[in-house]
């Protein structure tokens, strides 16, 4: 069994559990028989993966805001997870422009009300918060940012998850080095892949919107490389966190980047193109290139993954032609809408797995 069997009948809070990584994590965690409580304000998009895969029926969720302390307050002391992941915040880089304090309430006031309201829990309980590789202070440089590099971020979203990162320690300095219950750890990533995602901005949706109507799809920056990831791994390298944070093998409040091989560095273009055979399209009738960059985008972003090798023997799972096509084959199996697309994503997460124990992953402890 996965995880040495670790989640089953394991009661697990996860915020922005709506979301499209939240949801991933749900449907693997039902997988590995855990109960799911789920926090997320509203349902992100439309269409969306969280009801496509018919989550709520499967789970015990609130509609609540994780800027209402006094309400999460409530919600963790009624519930008393044994694992919570924090995933809920505003992701979308062009939303942080037009909405800067919304974005700023979510990503850094909600993370502190998380840890406010846990840091007078009395229930031994692991908690990963999950924040972004663009917590780093980008110059763009060709290596990747270690687990110590400095945090920032020329917008405001990347600003908002380096706030968040300095307020999650600043927490765990003052109130959680010598918690009795609460054991805390950070897991960082980006650039994140995967069928179920419809979030504003982000290429795959606009790649699969624009080819279901049978236009080409416009790409705004074709050269920019990102080293791209299918969902489930860092959700592997999370759920691998979580286990290692309750073992107590980890300091209190440590950092881990989760991401992809170097060989994983594509451009825009090229995922494209990969991505284009899925629909039996021509790559050049598969988009067109436009100038309109209404906002600040960063060339380059890859993170330095040796500290999740060496301390949780974690590495990535899939190479890029693997991750190319599931995420093809995910959202050609949506298109016949007959199709019950929760099995379908549970026998995505099955392969993923069995790729994991052919390949002697250290998370799945079936080798």
């Amino acid at each position: 069994m996965p995880f040495n069997n670790f989640f089953s009948n394991k009661k697990i809070l996860i915020t922005g559990n709506t979301g499209f990584k939240g949801s991933w994590l749900t449907a693997w965690l039902l997988k590995l028989n855990a109960e799911i409580v789920g926090i997320s304000k509203d349902i992100p998009t439309n269409p969306s993966m969280f009801e496509e895969l018919e989550l709520a029926n499967k789970i015990k969720h609130y509609q609540e805001d994780i800027t209402n302390r006094d309400k999460i307050d409530l919600i963790i002391h009624d519930e008393k997870p044994d694992i919570v992941f924090h995933l809920a915040a505003q992701a979308i880089v062009s939303q942080s422009y037009e909405d800067p304090l919304e974005t700023i309430n979510t990503n850094v006031i909600g993370t502190a009300n998380i840890l406010d309201s846990l840091k007078n829990y009395k229930k031994d309980c692991s908690v990963v918060i999950i924040t972004s590789d663009k917590c780093y202070d980008n110059v763009e440089w060709p290596w990747g940012y270690k687990e110590t590099d400095r945090l920032g971020g020329k917008d405001i979203y990347s600003g908002s998850k380096g706030a968040a990162e300095l307020i999650i320690n600043s927490y765990v300095n003052s109130f959680f080095d010598n918690h009795k219950h609460i054991k805390i750890a950070v897991g960082r990533a980006g650039n994140v892949i995967g069928g179920g995602d419809w979030a504003k901005d982000r290429i795959i949706v606009d790649c699969v919107n624009s080819w279901s109507k049978g236009n080409p799809v416009e790409i705004r920056s074709p050269d920019a490389t990102r080293p791209w990831q299918h969902v489930l791994e860092p959700l592997s390298g999370y759920l691998l966190l979580a286990k290692r944070t309750s073992e107590g093998v980890i300091d209190q409040g440590n950092p881990y980047n989760f991401g992809p091989k170097s060989a994983q560095n594509k451009t825009v273009l090229e995922l494209l193109k990969d991505l284009s055979s899925f629909w039996d399209l021509k790559p050049e009738a598969a988009f067109s290139i436009t100038d309109n960059v209404t906002f600040y985008e960063a060339g380059l972003l890859k993170l330095n993954c040796d500290k999740a090798l060496l301390e949780l023997k974690w590495e990535p799972t899939l190479n890029y032609k693997e991750t190319v096509k599931m995420i093809g084959e995910w959202y050609k199996e949506r298109m016949k809408k007959s199709n019950d697309m929760y099995t379908f994503s549970i026998q995505q997460i099955d392969t993923y797995e069995d790729f994991a124990k052919s390949r002697l992953m250290v998370w799945n402890d079936e080798q």
